[in-house]
């Protein structure tokens, strides 16, 4: 993390640089913080990272450490089954009105997004894998054209990130997560509406049992 220049959103941007560490594993579970290491490490006052930490506690990535200030909340199976769950059905439902909705725009940028993906999967760089992931069903959020379905799974997206970030690795995971789009994206454009929910409903309930079960050899072997 690189010391940032005071702008009137420091607050804001302290978060999303410590939300990027805590996501991509750069900051472990368990891993303890305080706000002097911090404003030292920003070259910032104590104020917004401050506030920075209190919108991390509320959101779940940090959780209090006595005396010694605040750590990163560890990884929960649990909470990520809860999160794949809400996932499912959210993307089960819109994948179901995206293929109502279906242009040959959103044709184009599916298929696009499709190469993308298999790039990232080809370059072996997991955090490339990761966000190509999370642009597709982003995407199919967009294409259902109810903007409740992306605004509903925001909050969660960064968990799910972080869950993605220390279970994902092995290529072929990753390689099969991207057959089982473009099997989800011939759907959308066959306009299969209940085709493409089972799809997008049953590869959200399967990474949930993969991803879950990772996580459990993660958490496992740190502690």
């Amino acid at each position: 993390m690189r010391p940032i220049l005071p702008e009137p959103d420091l607050s804001e941007r302290i978060h999303d640089s410590v939300l990027e560490a805590i996501c991509s594993g750069e900051l472990k579970s368990g891993a303890r913080i305080t706000q002097e290491e911090l404003a030292q490490q920003f070259g910032v006052s104590r104020q917004p990272v401050l506030q920075a930490m209190m919108l991390l506690r509320r959101e779940g990535f940090l959780i209090d450490a006595g005396r010694k200030g605040v750590c990163v909340a560890p990884l929960d199976v649990q909470q990520a089954r809860n999160l794949y769950a809400v996932r499912a059905a959210l993307d089960g439902a819109a994948a179901r009105h995206a293929a109502a909705n279906y242009t040959p725009r959103l044709v184009q940028r599916g298929r696009a997004l499709l190469d993308v993906g298999r790039r990232a999967v080809a370059s072996g760089y997991v955090p490339s894998v990761i966000e190509a992931d999370i642009d597709f069903h982003l995407f199919i959020y967009e294409a259902s054209g109810n903007p409740l379905f992306g605004e509903t799974a925001q909050p969660h997206w960064q968990h799910l990130r972080r869950v993605m970030a220390a279970a994902l690795s092995e290529e072929d995971l990753r390689v099969s997560v991207w057959d089982e789009h473009e099997g989800i994206l011939r759907a959308l454009e066959a306009g299969q509406a209940a085709e493409a929910e089972a799809l997008c409903r049953g590869h959200a309930e399967q990474m949930a049992d993969i991803l879950t079960g990772r996580l459990k050899v993660v958490i496992s072997s740190a502690a």
